[in-house]
């Protein structure tokens, strides 16, 4: 499968551009349940599949752990709570007071480079006074993901997670790394899994998704060409299609993410965190 690739690609447009394409703020996807009679807070949550103290702490109301037929709650897609932020605080701040990743946050609700004045952080529960809990942590198996995504080491030009942008003036979030590569040279599955799709993305340019044991999930984009299609099996050093090239340049870039399954979906990692062989040495 061939495409042409966008006039203007660039790896940090990747990268910035990526981390917009996400799902709306989580305040903005809120369901409403109205009391039936003889429902209970409890029942209520195990429908949802959420715990009571997440209904608790989005509806002041229900606050006493009991509830009343006609009593309408907002519902939260998934587990945590809606918190008031000071104004001019970062993502980062707001990460650390509650034991939580400035990625995670980020992408939860909107992907906005401000954060809002009211937010959701997952993985929280509420009680009287707010308690926090632990944040989610890398797996500390053995990664499957033992490969590299080209043929030899290359260098990052574009690095994962918060970067200055000097042309916006503020921080920016990148989903992944951005990699020198010849163009032509061949991309090259990190580990064993199984394409999730091979396809043109508006925003990736020519782009295949790999889904790994673990709960893993990686990106490659800029290819000019697809060597493999949806639901094939890959191997570590599978060839995935060549890099694009760049208009006017010798030089051309793969662009990598690897992803983390959880409940609020695919959510950006630092890949060296998971693949040894990105680790800057």
């Amino acid at each position: 499968m061939t495409g042409l690739m966008p006039i203007g690609l660039s790896p940090r447009a990747i990268a910035q551009t990526s981390s917009t394409a996400c799902s709306q703020p989580v305040l903005s996807r809120l369901t409403r349940h109205r009391v039936a009679p003889g429902e209970t807070l409890a029942a209520i949550a195990q429908r949802y599949s959420l715990l009571p103290a997440t209904i608790m702490g989005l509806n002041a109301s229900a606050q006493g752990g009991t509830v009343s037929p006609g009593q309408e709650l907002l519902i939260p897609p998934y587990n945590g709570i809606r918190v008031a932020v000071t104004p001019g605080q970062t993502w980062e701040q707001v990460a650390q007071t509650y034991n939580s990743r400035a990625d995670v946050l980020f992408e939860v609700n909107g992907c906005v480079g401000t954060v809002p004045s009211a937010i959701f952080v997952p993985g929280v529960n509420w009680f009287p006074g707010v308690r926090t809990t632990a944040a989610a942590t890398p797996v500390e198996r053995q990664s499957p993901l033992q490969g590299y995504p080209l043929p030899q080491r290359s260098q990052v030009i574009v690095n994962y997670g918060w970067q200055p942008d000097p042309a916006q003036g503020k921080l920016v979030f990148n989903t992944g790394v951005a990699l020198a590569s010849p163009a032509s040279a061949p991309v090259l599955a990190v580990g064993p899994g199984t394409v999730a799709f091979a396809g043109r993305d508006s925003v990736y340019g020519n782009l295949v998704v790999v889904n790994h044991p673990q709960g893993l999930q990686t990106r490659y984009a800029n290819l000019d060409t697809l060597e493999v299609r949806a639901g094939q099996a890959v191997r570590q050093g599978d060839r995935l299609g060549p890099v694009a090239p760049q208009a006017g340049r010798d030089e051309s870039f793969v662009f990598f993410e690897v992803r983390l399954n959880s409940t609020m979906g695919w959510v950006a990692q630092d890949p060296q965190d998971f693949v040894p062989a990105m680790v800057l040495r």
